[in-house]
């Protein structure tokens, strides 16, 4: 049965961390794990905090063409029997640098990371806006489109 984005986002609140992947420089891919804020339902948005310096910031603010890839804690058992929960989010990111938007998006996890909270010094947030979902789970594959996003026609 197809899974609706309400069902993507209650299971994407059982998974601790996700990569972002991004279009790096000279045609290579990037990836890195980020948190993923359990406390927040997923509507088609994700937040991320991040430093200003990092790679991933220069890699979006060229190319706003992202990846977020999610994978359950079955694991690999999902491939070899026990079914896993694995997401891939298609969506386009732009970088935020607004101290109000970060205290919208704040919880006192994120503390571990950035010790002087919204004002931690060179702190941005990222905003990736889905445009397509593709899941599987051991038993059911789809996708989930939000054709009535903006995120394909307009870049941030």
């Amino acid at each position: 049965m197809a899974k609706s984005l309400a069902d993507i986002s209650k299971d994407m609140k059982q998974i601790d961390f996700c990569t972002l992947v991004t279009h790096a420089p000279g045609g290579t891919i990037g990836a890195r794990p980020m948190s993923n804020n359990s406390e927040v339902d997923f509507d088609g948005d994700s937040w991320f905090f991040t430093y200003e310096d990092r790679q991933m910031v220069a890699d979006i603010e060229r190319d706003a063409n992202v990846g977020l890839t999610y994978l359950g804690s079955a694991g690999l058992k999902g491939v070899l029997g026990a079914p896993g929960q694995y997401i891939h989010v298609e969506g386009k990111a732009q970088v935020i640098r607004d101290k109000a938007r970060f205290a919208e998006h704040w919880t006192t996890s994120l503390d571990r990371w950035f010790p002087q909270g919204v004002d931690t010094p060179g702190m941005v947030m990222l905003q990736v806006t889905a445009g397509r979902i593709h899941y599987w789970d051991g038993e059911d594959e789809g996708e989930v489109s939000l054709p009535d996003r903006k995120v394909w026609t307009e870049g941030p």
